[in-house]
C-alpha cells in the first residue's frame, strides 16, 4: 500500500468490533480529514450513529476478509483481541489490504500467557516468577505448597476474565479446577504482587516505540475491588499515584516496553499495533502482569479523548511501519469513564432493556455504546457492559464529579456500576 495513502480525505475504512472501544475509535475516526466513509463491523448503537454498521461478526475472518475486498476498503482497524489472534491482519496483507493490528505470531503476546512469560523470563523483563501447569494434579500439589494470596491465569483468551488472585487455596483450586483442559497450555500459578496497577500504552510499529499514555482501570465487579473479575468497570487518565512520574515512565520505557518490542521482532514476529502493558508499580519497581495486543476497554474511552493527533492518521502510520512519521500529541486534561453494566454481570443477565437518558446528560459528557443494539429507532441493551460515561475534568475530582453526573441521567432495567471510580486509591 503506496504512503499516498496519508495523502488522500476520500479513505473507506472499517473498524472490526461492537465494544466501547470500537466506539471510541470511532469517534475519533470519524474526525480525521484523511476518511471518506466508515465502516463498522457489527458496531453498536452507538457507531450507528456515526458511521455505518456492517452486519459481519468480528471474529468472522472469511466474512471481513471478503467484505474488504469486495468492498474496496482502503484500510481496515483490528479493535479485539480474538480477530488478531485468529489472524485477521494476516489474511487481509494476503488479500492486500491494508490493516492496523498484530499479526497472530505477534498477538501471542496476548493469546498465551505463557508463551508472554517465557518471552519476557528470557529478555530480562520484571515479572513476577511462574510456574505453568497442564494436568490438575500436579498443578494442585504446587498450589497447596504456596503461601496466598497465589495468582491463578487461565493460558488464553477469557475477555478479561481469566485471572484468580486466590486468598486461600479453596479459591486457587476452584480456578485450576476450572481452566485446565480449556487450552493446550493449560493454567500459569504467580507470585502474588503488591502494589498499584497501571496500564500503559503505546503505538507500536515493529521497531519503535512511540509516545506512551497511561490510565488506572477497576476490574473487579463490585466497590472497594470485591467480586470477580470483568472486563473492566471504569478507568481514568492520567493516573494519580504517587510512584508515577517521569523517571518512572522512563524506566517503563527502557526496561519493559522496548525490551519485549525488541524481542518480539528478533523472533520473527515484529508487533505492529497498540501494545497494552498492564503493570504493578512494586517496591522493587515496575513489573508486568500481562501484555494485551490491543487498546483496553474502558481505558480506550478515556485515553483516545486525550489525543490531540489526527488518530486516522497515526493509525496509518503504524501499519506502514513508520510511528515517527506522525506526531503524537496528549492533552493534560483527567479524564473519567464509569461503566454501566447489566443485573447479573459478569455471569448471566438478560437484554433487550430500552435505554433512556442518553441525550440528558450535561455537555461535554460522552457517553460509548458497548453491549447496545439500535432496533425500530430505540436503543436496547445487548451485553454485560452496555455503556460507558466519559467525562474531562481540569482536575480528577471534576473530572469525575462530571462522569457520575452523566451516568445519574441515564436509565435502564437492571442497571448498576460501581461508585468508586478515580476516588484515591
Amino acid at each position: 500500500m503506496p504512503p499516498s495513502l496519508l495523502e488522500r480525505s476520500d479513505l473507506s475504512v472499517l473498524l472490526v468490533g461492537s465494544g466501547g472501544r470500537e466506539h471510541a475509535f470511532a469517534t475519533r475516526i470519524v474526525e480525521s480529514p484523511r476518511l471518506g466513509t466508515l465502516f463498522v463491523a457489527p458496531g453498536n448503537a452507538g457507531t450507528a450513529r456515526i458511521a455505518t454498521n456492517v452486519p459481519i461478526d468480528a471474529e468472522d475472518v472469511d466474512g471481513l476478509v471478503a467484505y474488504s475486498v469486495e468492498a474496496g476498503v482502503d484500510f481496515v482497524v483490528v479493535g479485539p483481541e480474538v480477530p488478531l489472534a485468529a489472524g485477521l491482519v494476516d489474511r487481509l496483507d494476503s488479500a492486500a489490504v491494508l490493516a492496523f493490528g498484530p499479526t497472530a505470531a505477534a498477538a501471542r503476546i496476548e493469546s498465551s500467557k505463557r508463551f508472554a512469560k517465557e518471552l519476557m523470563q528470557e529478555h530480562g523483563v520484571p515479572t513476577a516468577s511462574m510456574m505453568s501447569f497442564t494436568d490438575f494434579e500436579t498443578a494442585s500439589k504446587y498450589v497447596m505448597a504456596q503461601e496466598p494470596p497465589i495468582v491463578v491465569k487461565a493460558d488464553g483468551l477469557l475477555a478479561g476474565k481469566g485471572v484468580v488472585v486466590a486468598l486461600n487455596h479453596e479459591e486457587a483450586l476452584r480456578a485450576l479446577h476450572e481452566w485446565i483442559g480449556q487450552s493446550d497450555s493449560g493454567v500459569l500459578v504467580e507470585k502474588f504482587m503488591d502494589g498499584q496497577e497501571i496500564s500503559v500504552f503505546a503505538f507500536v510499529d515493529g521497531e519503535r516505540v512511540s509516545s506512551m499514555i497511561s490510565a488506572c482501570d477497576y476490574k473487579p465487579v463490585g466497590d472497594g475491588n470485591v467480586g470477580p473479575n470483568t472486563g473492566g468497570m471504569g478507568s481514568y487518565s492520567p493516573p494519580v499515584v504517587a510512584a508515577w512520574n517521569a523517571d518512572m515512565e522512563s524506566r517503563i520505557r527502557r526496561e519493559i516496553m522496548e525490551p519485549v518490542v525488541a524481542a518480539l521482532a528478533s523472533k520473527g514476529s515484529p508487533f505492529r499495533g497498540i501494545l497494552y502493558a498492564g503493570l504493578i508499580l512494586t517496591v522493587d519497581g515496575p513489573k508486568v502482569v500481562e501484555f494485551n495486543c490491543r487498546l483496553g476497554d474502558p481505558e480506550a474511552q478515556v485515553v483516545l479523548p486525550r489525543l490531540k493527533s489526527d488518530l486516522l492518521g497515526v493509525l496509518i502510520c503504524v501499519a506502514l511501519g513508520d510511528v515517527s512519521a506522525m506526531s503524537l500529541e496528549w492533552d493534560d486534561q483527567s479524564h473519567v469513564a464509569v461503566v454501566m453494566a447489566s443485573n447479573g454481570y459478569p455471569g448471566k443477565y438478560a437484554t433487550g432493556f430500552p435505554i433512556d437518558g442518553l441525550t440528558e446528560v450535561p455537555p461535554g459528557v460522552m457517553v460509548y455504546h458497548a453491549g447496545t443494539l439500535l432496533e425500530d429507532g430505540a436503543v436496547l441493551t445487548d451485553g454485560g457492559r452496555v455503556l460507558a460515561v466519559s467525562a474531562p475534568g481540569e482536575t480528577l475530582q471534576e473530572a469525575r464529579l462530571r462522569a457520575y453526573e452523566g451516568v445519574a441521567r441515564i436509565r435502564f432495567s437492571g442497571s448498576f456500576y460501581r461508585r468508586d471510580i478515580a476516588l484515591a486509591r
